[in-house]
């Protein structure tokens, strides 16, 4: 499959104003793909279902407060750069914002430049994901847990993902054995079935040759 050509950043706002969403959404439709949400649930699980490179919430949502909403996708492990958005300036207001895990906080009313201006900002500090390893057409970034696909942008792995295909990449002429896997990235109360659902979880994310079965032997980091 062919990356595709000049697609935008994604983008999911949160805002539920009825006039200032659609306004907001109508500037960043200019420099990214858009999706808008008025209420914080439907927020939250558009955040969790969907891979976003940014995210703008406002704070008092309709359903789910914005800060919990935040708290919610960083649990859930989503590091996408969030910006905060708010009627609320104070600076203990601030904190709690950036407490929450927000990566930036912009008080109402606010110019669109500036806004434009604070999501590059975050957009180029959370893209600091250290150094890739190439693996095929793929561009892997194991200090940040993040695979990028060539044709479907970014993919964040979880934890034991990253560690089972950071395993592999460190040696991609290696054929790992099942035990070795296990030793090497699992606990000891895992079981041979462990390793091999990760790798269907690693398959699932990526591609389906990303990772090599070696007949009797184990796994290796595949060649795309």
């Amino acid at each position: 499959m062919p990356p595709k050509i000049g697609v935008r950043d994604r983008l999911l706002l949160i805002e539920d104003d009825p006039e200032l969403g659609p306004m907001i959404a109508d500037v960043l439709t200019e420099t990214y793909d858009v999706t808008l949400v008025a209420d914080g649930v439907e927020g939250l699980a558009a955040g969790l279902s969907c891979e976003f490179e940014v995210m703008v919430i406002d704070r008092r949502l309709p359903g789910l407060d914005g800060l919990a909403v935040v708290e919610a996708l960083r649990r859930k492990l989503v590091t996408t750069p969030i910006l905060v958005l708010t009627a609320l300036g104070t600076t203990r207001d601030k904190v709690n914002g950036l407490d929450s895990g927000a990566n930036d906080y912009l008080v109402k009313p606010f110019e669109f430049d500036e806004l434009l201006a604070r999501l590059r900002a975050i957009c180029r500090v959370f893209t600091g994901e250290g150094r890739p390893v190439q693996v095929g057409g793929w561009e892997y970034y194991p200090d940040s847990r993040t695979i990028y696909s060539p044709y479907d942008g970014r993919i964040l792995l979880t934890p034991k993902e990253n560690e089972l295909l950071k395993l592999l990449a460190e040696a991609p002429n290696r054929t790992f054995s099942r035990k070795q896997i296990l030793d090497a990235v699992f606990s000891v109360a895992d079981t041979a079935g462990t390793v091999d659902t990760y790798v269907h979880y690693l398959r699932r994310k990526t591609d389906n040759d990303i990772v090599i079965t070696v007949r009797g032997q184990g796994y290796r980091l595949g060649q795309l």
